[in-house]
């Protein structure tokens, strides 16, 4: 972003103060949407003395406008603010007279200010922090996280890596946080996930063409994205017309992950769907599912797949367009070695959960006999088990470079799961998933997103579109869940009852 600022300015010649004008309007423009109109409202603006903080004299200028009861606090003195900052706060003076600007003199002295106020507006340290957040900056930011008012970050919140996510000694808690011409990966990464609240962006006049010359190996997932790779359903279609998908499943007391499965492949569109199962359980899953298909195959004593079923799995498989495999199936030494077997007979698109990871743990070289490359869609346990010297820490510590390097070396499709969800592509290529929130931490959701990835697959979605969009609709379905049901009380299911509604494009989530 420092280096589009820059060209923008050098090249485009839209002086910087413009393109602080623009952020300030976007920021009061996402602040009504959030919390409407702000006639009235006693809105603090607290900024520090860079460009943060010019923007923030923006906003307070703008707002003022709007008829809100503005207070600004500085936490520099005027002849420390930068250019910009101290161009944007003659103008703000202007129109509003010294009264509304105050100093930060220390928490105590500003805590009946911020008490006091409806809403606060975070402009005080932005993207170029590198160093731990102390002194006066530090005080304003536990004041502003003591008080339970709704905060507003400009770009950033304050005390976050912009690059990492990590908290630098202290950060502000944003309720809402509005990224100004492009959102900072820190944002979507490590504690900036809990920090950053809802994200929106406001465009600030960066030509696309200085945005599109930037090499980026991470991209960030957009409704375009997700919806531009879905099948047309032509009037003529079938139910042949949008494949067969094959998911090998179940075992005793785990048909539910094969039925969560089966529905939401159905849900996504696919045309047919066949579960493949224990055949002790066949009956337990028929009698769940009445649109989709059983197949029964031989069992271990535990009620598990057996390695002599090898054949009739092959078989299975090539009778279908698409494969999911591991939802269910148990760790049982049998359905270890049957899953690890089935590596070199995967010549189709394929997506491999769950137990189908398990089985890998140890032998991922494995992965290299499969003559199409899979899509793994492991949880950060089941990463560390596939990763040589890795553990859940370690994977949760640096879930964008796990991706990439696992993705890289074995030539695969990841879809690393947890808060803002990476898809890996075997290029190095990441994508963050901006959908989802934490009702979806419940038993079957993963086994839902498998169901959404076979079913795409089935309909001949290329894998990296097929990965990219159904974790985003898979989100975006369980975004759509909590705004019906709240958080707490969600169920994998209620996830697919509302994938038709988050396929819709007149959908505003």
């Amino acid at each position: 972003m420092q280096a589009l600022d820059r060209r923008t300015i050098t090249e485009a010649h839209v002086p910087s103060t413009v393109l602080m004008e623009r952020a300030g309007e976007g920021v009061v423009r996402h602040l009504e949407e959030r919390y409407g109109p702000a006639r009235g409202k006693t809105i603090t603006i607290l900024c520090g003395k860079g460009n943060n903080g010019g923007d923030g004299l923006v906003v307070a200028r703008l707002l003022h406008r709007r008829r809100a009861r503005i207070r600004v606090a500085l936490l520099s003195p005027i002849t420390d603010l930068s250019r910009d900052a101290t161009t944007m706060y003659r103008r703000l003076i202007r129109v509003t007279g010294r009264t509304t600007v105050v100093r930060f003199v220390s928490a105590e002295q500003a805590r009946p200010l911020i008490i006091s106020s409806d809403i606060l507006i975070d402009a005080l340290l932005g993207t170029g922090l590198s160093s731990a957040v102390t002194g006066i900056y530090r005080e304003a930011i536990e004041l502003i996280n003591s008080t339970g008012k709704p905060v507003i970050a400009i770009d950033i919140p304050s005390g976050l890596h912009a690059d990492t996510g990590a908290i630098l000694g202290h950060a502000i808690r944003a309720t809402l946080t509005i990224a100004c011409g492009l959102p900072k990966l820190g944002l979507y990464v490590n504690e900036g996930i809990d920090h950053a609240g809802t994200i929106r962006v406001v465009d600030i006049g960066i030509p696309h063409a200085y945005v599109d010359a930037i090499e980026s190996k991470t991209l960030l997932l957009t409704r375009d994205d997700a919806f531009k790779p879905l099948p047309i359903r032509a009037p003529s279609s079938h139910k042949g017309t949008f494949g067969h998908a094959g998911i090998i499943a179940g075992s005793v007391g785990k048909t539910g992950a094969a039925t969560l499965a089966a529905r939401a492949a159905l849900r996504i569109g696919a045309g047919l769907v066949t579960v493949a199962t224990p055949s002790s359980v066949n009956d337990v899953l028929e009698a769940k599912l009445l649109e989709a298909m059983t197949m029964p195959l031989p069992e271990t004593k535990a009620r598990t797949l057996a390695r002599s079923g090898l054949d009739r799995a092959v078989t299975f498989i090539q009778a279908r367009t698409a494969i999911a495999l591991g939802p269910g199936l148990s760790t049982h030494p049998e359905t270890v070695e049957l899953v690890q077997s089935l590596m070199k007979h995967l010549d189709r698109p394929s997506v491999l959960d769950a137990d189908a990871l398990n089985a890998l743990a140890g032998r991922a070289s494995l992965l290299t006999e499969c003559k199409t490359p899979p899509i793994l869609t492991p949880h950060p346990g089941e990463m560390a088990r596939l990763e040589i010297n890795a553990t859940t820490q370690t994977v949760n510590a640096d879930r964008i470079g796990t991706a990439r390097r696992f993705a890289r070396e074995r030539g695969v499709f990841v879809v690393l799961k947890g808060a803002r969800t990476v898809i890996a592509r075997p290029d190095g290529l990441v994508a963050i998933c901006p959908t989802g929130n934490p009702g979806m931490a419940t038993a079957g959701t993963g086994d839902v997103l498998t169901g959404m990835i076979v079913g795409l697959l089935a309909q001949r979605v290329p894998a990296w579109d097929a990965a990219c969009a159904a974790t985003y609709f898979h989100g975006l379905a369980g975004d759509l869940a909590a705004q019906q049901l709240g958080q707490a009380g969600m169920l994998a299911g209620d996830l697919i009852a509302q994938i038709p509604y988050a396929l819709q494009r007149t959908n505003t989530t």
